[in-house]
């Protein structure tokens, strides 16, 4: 009875690592979906309602999904603070402290630590550059991450449902 239970967890187990570790793959590509999008309103904030950046960064949490509302909140939060943090600064800690929540490579976080450095400095065109240009360095993170997704998904998958029994054969 005890094998018995114990061929179950062991498969269990297996195929439950394989569709987590494939569900990182879905979720990064989720996420990066979700930042585009808030980056897209971040920049009709800016530009065509001209508003302050925190509350611009405030709106588009407040119109954004759970995981990738936590960035934007994050940075407005900071700007209010009273250390007195600049919009890079806020932005770049945001990005730090949203990045252990979420499922993003280092890549990744460097073009949106590079988007902080030209928030908050500029004028309203020039932000609006910025932004059209993380977005599409994202993109192309986007399509790289799709095609990850693709490939890893079913591999982890089907990985972690062979190597548990494969490991209880061994192991008998």
């Amino acid at each position: 009875m005890l094998k018995v239970l114990g061929v179950v967890l062991v498969c269990l187990s297996s195929a439950l690592t394989g569709y987590m570790l494939a569900g990182g793959l879905t979720a990064r590509v989720r996420t990066l979906r979700a930042v585009l999008v808030g980056l897209q309103n971040l920049e009709t904030e800016i530009h065509y309602g001209a508003t302050p950046l925190p509350e611009a960064l405030r709106e588009v949490a407040r119109r954004c999904g759970p995981p990738t509302a936590a960035l934007f909140e994050g940075a407005a939060r900071y700007l209010r603070e009273p250390e007195g943090y600049t919009a890079a600064e806020a932005w770049q800690r945001a990005v730090e402290e949203w990045r252990g929540e979420v499922h993003l490579r280092a890549g990744e976080a460097a073009v949106l630590n590079g988007l902080g450095t030209c928030l908050g400095r500029s004028d309203r065109e020039d932000q609006v550059k910025h932004l059209c240009l993380a977005r599409e360095q994202l993109t192309l993170c986007l399509a790289r991450a799709e095609e990850e997704a693709a490939r890893g998904v079913k591999l982890w998958s089907y990985l972690g449902l062979t190597a548990g029994p494969a490991l209880v054969l061994l192991l008998l």
